[in-house]
């Protein structure tokens, strides 16, 4: 199903390329310094958001790609502790809990299952933004221990 949904992103992202080119080949063709002022603005800021909107598919397909491989290996974290009604580790144990998967991460240095199994936990605990650093962390140890390979 979220195959589905990154296929309708990518055909909205290609009408949205098209109509925005077209927009500012419109405005610059008014003449004005401002229509020309927005026209190039447009022309500018329509690669810019492409390539963000690319950069965060590419994200998450290797995130799901990891996360499945390691779900089939059985090595995704175990949930060890009470839930919140929303799915996150209580405030009072995502502490313990994260220092423990770092600790384990670090151990393991170049090996991208740890730093991915601390990444789900991050994330589980309410740290996004450290969740994506770690999981970013797994997707380059996995594409390094691939050419290796």
């Amino acid at each position: 199903m979220s195959r589905i949904g990154v296929g309708l992103m990518a055909a909205a992202l290609l009408v949205y390329l098209a109509v925005a080119i077209w927009l500012a080949v419109m405005f610059i063709s008014v003449g004005t310094p401002i229509s020309i002022g927005m026209g190039i603005t447009l022309l500018v800021l329509t690669p810019i958001g492409a390539w963000a909107l690319v950069r965060e598919m590419q994200f998450g397909f290797s995130a799901d790609r990891l996360g499945r491989q390691l779900e089939a290996e059985g090595g995704m974290p175990p949930v060890e502790t009470e839930l919140t009604p929303s799915g996150r580790i209580a405030r009072a144990d995502a502490d313990p809990l994260i220092a423990r998967y770092t600790a384990e991460a670090e151990a393991a240095a170049t090996d991208w299952r740890s730093r991915y199994r601390l990444g789900v936990v991050q994330d589980a605990a309410g740290r996004r933004k450290d969740a994506r650093g770690s999981i970013r962390e797994a997707i380059r140890l996995a594409r390094s221990a691939r050419s290796r390979a």
